[in-house]
């Protein structure tokens, strides 16, 4: 008889956490919804990790750090999925991945991911971060193959943001390849700044108010105009 009010206590038991537990599920599910009809981040953010420790889900794991990425809270948002490469994660983790590793300038590890972006689905947008990342890490070889890709692909409505000023602006995504193509060339031959300066003045009659290539070709013009023995500094 005791041994039976004992299995009994623990089969209550059990069912009370299960129920208490459908509960919770349902609740911040509830939650959830209403945070984001409100456009509540944070709220979305507290509903999302709430569900996952008590149902853990890759792909909700893959929303909660995109959402801090789109958040600006990339430290956040890796902690969350990590910074490896992992050819099985969903182009979610991988995007979140490159955009986070690149903000909190990893240029390596964030090249890794876009080129894992680029090889499932290859379009301009993808082949200016893989150029400009390049450039930074002094691949310029590699940098000017996805330019020439980009300058080929851009179509006229295609438009890329800036944030170097105060308030951000776009310019067309052309544009910003040819700004490329122009610091790469000079890059790849310091000795000829009017051809770098050359292609520079193509993205500014793109876009005459295209600001970083303005203080490219005025940075290039200086040097230009710098005795030789401050430009072999």
């Amino acid at each position: 008889m005791k041994k039976l009010v004992v299995a009994l206590v623990l089969t209550l038991g059990f069912y009370g956490t299960a129920q208490t537990k459908s509960e919770l599920l349902k609740h911040y599910e509830e939650f959830y919804d209403q945070m984001r009809l409100q456009g509540d981040v944070d709220g979305v953010i507290n509903a999302i990790t709430h569900l996952n420790v008590l149902s853990p889900s890759k792909e909700r794991m893959d929303t909660l750090a995109y959402i801090y990425a789109n958040d600006n809270q990339h430290l956040q948002a890796l902690n969350t999925i990590g910074i490896e490469k992992v050819d099985s994660d969903s182009d979610l983790a991988v995007q979140v991945k490159a955009i986070s590793l690149k903000a909190l300038n990893q240029p390596k590890r964030a090249l890794e991911q876009f080129e894992i972006l680029y090889q499932r689905n290859p379009n301009a947008y993808l082949a200016y971060e893989l150029s400009d990342l390049k450039i930074q890490l002094g691949d310029n070889a590699g940098a000017l193959t996805h330019i020439e890709y980009g300058i080929a692909n851009s179509k006229e409505d295609m438009r890329y943001a800036f944030y170097e000023r105060q308030q951000p602006y776009e310019v067309p995504l052309k544009a910003a390849f040819l700004h490329l193509k122009g610091l790469v060339q000079f890059n790849t031959d310091k000795e000829n700044i009017d051809a770098a300066i050359a292609t520079i003045d193509q993205a500014l009659a793109i876009d005459p108010n295209f600001n970083l290539a303005s203080l490219s070709k005025q940075a290039l013009t200086a040097r230009k105009q710098a005795p030789a023995e401050e430009q072999k500094q």
